[in-house]
């Protein structure tokens, strides 16, 4: 990457930015501090991000703490990915409507809107194409996801220090945000530089008369990105991924964890790529109409393993070895990438800190296991 590549926008000016998104029509949506965390939000002012604020995340942990300097992105994240955006917590797909005939059935996609996400992170932008991998397949292409997802614009922002939970270097998914943005920025000082990876990112910046960035400034820029991938105390060993995986499917790490596990769901809630969902019907008084929607749901309640009338995953010990399995191995084998991206929110938003990058070491560490037909256990 080249600083002929970027731009040099000033910190002061990046209000310039935002009314630019918002002549073009975007509802802008930037990280907000509220109820001590950081949430994304409809903003309209740079007053509106979290200057001079700072996160600190730990296993079960997260805190954050007012530092009285002027960085606008020193947060690097809170609960909330960019998976919202696109795959809606809550969304209705059909309105039913009992006839004479029967019943007849029409859709309720959504309307179309364009929104300017300000402040997204690489592994956030990873977990993104992962779930354009899966719900805009050729062949099931869900038009709810991409009605949203086409209306999406993405300003990411690279990191420049690591929290204590973060592991995005070793999944190689950051600290840099290599691609699926429309415009990146690097704060550095007082400064901002800007890169425009879409078309739609070079028309916003068509409007600026923006200096290119010296070669100090990238070269600093790029400096304090290196140093944010070196400083990340965690790591997550893909080497012998996935076989290793399902070889451990009798280790009696599954035990442990369980015992700590409160199956409360947490860990998928704010994972950018868990996608499991249910679907729910909610009739009128009158019983002539109904509405189908689906809403999240995790692979952790007693509900999701029902089937016919039988839970196939019974124990907490059941639903964490399928959780885990599917994320690092057998989703590799469905989608060809890993399911986890390395944001570390699993860890941060755990109530009792279980650490995925701990759990998958001693399950990699040999232990009593009988051999097991690989295939077989796919997607267990």
């Amino acid at each position: 990457m080249t600083s002929e590549m970027h731009g040099a926008l000033a910190r002061a000016d990046l209000q310039r930015l935002l009314d630019a998104l918002s002549a073009k029509g975007y509802q802008i949506v930037g990280p907000t501090v509220r109820e001590g965390s950081v949430v994304w939000e409809t903003i309209s002012s740079v007053s509106e991000l979290p200057i001079g604020w700072r996160d600190q995340q730990e296993p079960g942990r997260y805190r954050l703490e007012q530092t009285g300097a002027q960085e606008i992105f020193g947060v690097v994240h809170g609960p909330q990915s960019l998976k919202p955006f696109v795959f809606a917590p809550r969304e209705p797909l059909l309105q039913i409507t009992r006839s004479k005939e029967g019943f007849t059935t029409s859709p309720t996609l959504p309307q179309p809107e364009k929104v300017a996400v300000i402040g997204a992170r690489a592994c956030d932008l990873a977990g993104l194409a992962i779930q354009d991998r899966i719900f805009l397949n050729e062949t099931y292409r869900d038009p709810y996801y991409a009605t949203r997802r086409d209306g999406l614009f993405v300003v990411a922002v690279n990191c420049t220090r690591s929290l204590q939970t973060c592991f995005c270097a070793s999944m190689e998914t950051g600290p840099r945000a290599k691609c699926g943005y429309d415009l990146a920025l690097t704060e550095v000082d007082d400064r901002l530089l800007v890169e425009a990876g879409s078309e739609a990112g070079r028309d916003i910046l068509s409007g600026f008369s923006l200096p290119p960035a010296s070669e100090d400034l990238a070269g600093e820029a790029t400096r304090r990105i290196e140093s944010c991938a070196e400083n990340q105390v965690r790591r997550l060993d893909r080497s012998r991924l996935p076989h290793a995986l399902y070889e451990a499917h009798e280790h009696p790490r599954w035990d442990e964890v369980a015992g700590r596990c409160l199956a409360c769901t947490n860990c998928t809630m704010v994972c950018p790529t868990c996608f499991c969902h249910t679907v729910e019907e909610t009739p009128d008084l009158s019983h002539q109409h109904t509405a189908h929607a689906r809403l999240w749901g995790s692979c952790f309640t007693q509900e999701h393993g029902y089937i016919n009338g039988k839970n196939i995953r019974p124990t907490i010990k059941d639903r964490y070895r399928m959780w885990l399995t599917h994320k690092l191995a057998s989703w590799i084998d469905q989608f060809s990438t890993s399911g986890c991206v390395g944001c570390g929110r699993c860890i941060t938003w755990c109530p009792v800190g279980i650490d995925l990058t701990e759990e998958l070491s001693a399950l990699l560490t040999p232990g009593v296991q009988p051999p097991i037909d690989l295939q077989h256990k796919i997607g267990t």
